[in-house]
C-alpha cells in the first residue's frame, strides 16, 4: 500500500470532497422535500435533470481547480466565479433577471458567462489569465448593467450587474493573488 495515499492530507482533502458532493445531493432533493409540502413548488423531471447538471458543473469546476493547484487563493476564486455562474443560470432559467425567463435581455447575462468559459479555456485555467478574464467579466457585466439601466428593462438587471460585477473583480483579485503567489 502506498503510504502517501493515506496521508493526513490526503485523508482531509477526500473528506472536503464527499462533504462537497453529499451537499450538492442534498441540494438536490431540497425540491423534492419541498414539493410534499407546498404547492408552489412544482419541479419537473427536466427541471432535477437541469439542476443536478448545474450542480454537477459546479462540482466539477471545483475539483478541476483543486487538481490545478493547493493554492487557497486560487481555489477561493474559483469558487467565487463558479458560485457567482451557478447563481446566473439559476437565476435566469427560474424566474429570468430582466422580466421573464424568455426576455431577451436575460441572453446579456449567458453573454457574459459565455465569454468567461471561453477565456477560461483559452488561458487554460492559468492563474494570470483567469486573473485578466474575470476582469473582462466584471467589465461585461457593468456594461450590461448600463444597457438595462439606459433601456429602461428594470432595477433588477442593474442591482445582478452591479452584485455580479463585484463578486467577478473579487474572483479576479484572488487569481491575482494567486498569479503572485505562483511568481
Amino acid at each position: 500500500m502506498n503510504p502517501s495515499s493515506t496521508s493526513p492530507a490526503r485523508m482531509r482533502s477526500q473528506a472536503w470532497r464527499i462533504a462537497g458532493w453529499s451537499a450538492a445531493a442534498l441540494l438536490l432533493l431540497v425540491p423534492l422535500v419541498a414539493m410534499q409540502f407546498t404547492p408552489e413548488v412544482r419541479w419537473s423531471a427536466g427541471d432535477f435533470l437541469v439542476f443536478g447538471l448545474m450542480l454537477a458543473g459546479v462540482g466539477a469546476g471545483l475539483e478541476l481547480a483543486a487538481r490545478q493547484t493547493a493554492d487557497l487563493q486560487y481555489r477561493l476564486a474559483a469558487g467565487v466565479a463558479l458560485l457567482s455562474a451557478f447563481l446566473v443560470v439559476w437565476a435566469n432559467l427560474a424566474v429570468g433577471i430582466v422580466g421573464e425567463p424568455s426576455h431577451l435581455a436575460n441572453g446579456m447575462f449567458f453573454g457574459v458567462l459565455a465569454i468567461g468559459l471561453l477565456g477560461s479555456v483559452l488561458g487554460r485555467g492559468q492563474a494570470p489569465a483567469m486573473a485578466a478574464n474575470l476582469l473582462v467579466m466584471a467589465s461585461l457585466q457593468a456594461l450590461v448593467g448600463l444597457v438595462v439601466v439606459a433601456a429602461e428593462l428594470d432595477t433588477a438587471g442593474l442591482v445582478a450587474s452591479v452584485v455580479l460585477s463585484l463578486l467577478w473583480l473579487l474572483s479576479a483579485l484572488l487569481f491575482r493573488r494567486a498569479a503572485r503567489a505562483q511568481a
